[in-house]
């Protein structure tokens, strides 16, 4: 069997690689995948905490982040194209339609 270091190890270097991802892209689609890779890890670290203690809420509360992150990649989808449609980039430091 697997040790729960294991898993936290993987958690923790899938999580670092989704920050390095959004703090060093620059484009939407990149950061907004690395996103989800970071709530992927926490998934991860939560369904590992749970089968360690053989406590099934952990496994619950991933269905909650699941459905939260689906809404959320419908939504921010929805944003980058509709944003790609009225700057033709994806460029995070291109698209400036909040200043004066």
């Amino acid at each position: 069997m697997i040790e729960l270091e294991s898993y936290l190890l993987l958690s923790a270097i899938t999580f670092v690689i989704g920050v390095i991802g959004v703090l060093t892209r620059r484009n939407a689609i990149i950061v907004f995948m690395s996103i989800e890779l970071m709530l992927n890890s926490v998934n991860l670290t939560l369904v590992a905490f749970s089968a360690f203690l053989g406590d099934p809420t952990g496994q619950m509360l991933v269905f909650f982040v699941m459905t939260v992150a689906a809404a959320e990649a419908a939504v921010g989808l929805a944003i980058i194209i509709a944003l790609f449609r009225n700057k033709q980039t994806l460029n995070i430091d291109e698209i400036n339609i909040l200043k004066w």
